[in-house]
């Protein structure tokens, strides 16, 4: 089977993975908060973080292999959210809560798609780019 298809699998499994991560961690907050839209922001925010974490820390080592500065291929990751985190909060507070009505979590399960595309994406193209396959469990497998 294709390498890059089973790259692309592996980061989905992961991804799924920390999206259940994002996704319980957010209706927990949405229980504490008592489902007030008020707080969508902090919401999705910790539990963005929480997602990000493990994501990074299991694509790293399973999907990408990398044996790439952690600090370096982190702040790169950092970078990415730099720019996605205030676009989707404001996109997802401003218009889609304020503006359309939708419910968080209908929210959150958009910003996660959109964060599952441009997210492998930018890890693929960018962060690992040069350390693909580098680790040393990846060049005994090779």
């Amino acid at each position: 089977m294709n390498k890059e298809f089973l790259r692309t699998i592996k980061f989905a499994i992961i991804a799924i993975s920390a999206g259940l991560i994002q996704l319980s961690s957010f209706e927990i907050l949405q229980l504490i908060t008592k489902h007030n839209n008020s707080f969508w922001w902090m919401n999705y925010l910790i539990s963005l973080t929480l997602s990000v974490i493990w994501n990074f820390t299991f694509n790293r080592k399973y999907t990408f292999k990398s044996a790439s500065n952690i600090k370096t291929a982190m702040i790169k990751v950092i970078a990415y959210y730099i720019i996605f985190t205030p676009l989707s909060v404001c996109f997802g507070q401003m218009y889609l809560v304020n503006k359309v009505g939708l419910n968080g979590t209908v929210i959150e399960i958009i910003m996660m798609l959109i964060n599952f595309i441009t997210e492998y994406l930018y890890q693929r193209f960018y962060v690992f780019k040069n350390s693909i396959d580098t680790s040393k469990k990846s060049q005994i497998n090779n």
